[in-house]
């Protein structure tokens, strides 16, 4: 299977980003691709109240995006935000087009670095999965990378691609944190981890913030731990191939899923 990730800068106006995702959505099913990522906040970027911005999934932002999915045929990820009952959000993956209408809520929230997402976000509780031409795709948002719990899960729920939107913070050590984090989950998986980040802004003249709005470096780990593609910091589409052998050959070779005890 062929997939798109679809590495964008989001700005706070869901409008404006849907233009990019119709635009990238496009470009990634020219190119063949059956699975398009979007990042964390594709909606809105952090940094702004964002309850003014969510919408059910049945609402018109959500509704956009699945009309550019089945229009190109292709199955899309995106980060979106829908209210809660608390007064906060959660913060949602739709998941939509080619046979998939599926939605996962960021379950482990991003208390950390001075941030504490939980202040204005509800978690949600349960693992995800949906399936893309007969693939099992596991579906993770950014700070769920640090958790290799939930990873091993959707190993277990026969995930052979776990896709991991993000909007990662900046910050010293956090590339590298990334790029360590990515290939782990792979390995603890053996399975393809394929995380698509939000674009780093500072490349495109808008400030970075004080919130976690990206750094770029979307990447694909393979499920030996590799990492197979990469982008930069500015935005970018990464296509790239998925095949399901490499991820049994891997099982049959580091069989951790199987070995594990705890």
């Amino acid at each position: 299977m062929r997939i798109g990730l679809a590495q964008i800068v989001s700005t706070p106006d869901p409008s404006e980003n849907l233009d990019q995702i119709a635009e990238q959505v496009r470009a990634a099913s020219a190119r063949g691709a059956r699975l398009v990522v979007f990042p964390e906040a594709a909606m809105c970027c952090f940094g702004v109240p964002l309850g003014p911005v969510a919408e059910q999934l049945d609402g018109p932002w959500a509704s956009k995006v699945r009309q550019i999915a089945a229009d190109a045929g292709v199955t899309v990820v995106a980060g979106m935000f829908r209210p809660s009952d608390d007064g906060r959000v959660f913060n949602t993956l739709l998941a939509t087009g080619g046979g998939v209408e599926a939605s996962y809520d960021k379950i482990h929230l991003y208390d950390a670095f001075g941030f504490a997402e939980s202040d204005t976000v509800a978690a949600g509780g349960e693992p995800v999965t949906i399936t893309v031409d007969g693939l099992t795709v596991g579906l993770t948002t950014c700070y769920d990378l640090r958790f290799p719990g939930l990873f091993q899960k959707l190993g277990d729920a026969g995930a052979v691609l776990i896709v991991a939107p993000a909007s990662w913070g900046a910050g010293p050590g956090k590339r590298d944190q990334w790029d360590l984090l990515v290939r782990a989950r792979a390995l603890d998986t053996t399975a393809y981890v394929a995380a698509c980040g939000q674009g780093d802004p500072t490349t495109v003249g808008r400030s970075a913030g004080k919130a976690p709005t990206g750094i770029g470096a979307s990447a694909l780990a393979g499920p030996r731990g590799d990492i197979l593609h990469q982008l930069g910091e500015a935005p970018g589409l990464l296509i790239a191939d998925i095949d399901p052998a490499e991820v049994e050959s891997a099982r049959k070779v580091i069989p951790v899923l199987a070995n594990r005890r705890f």
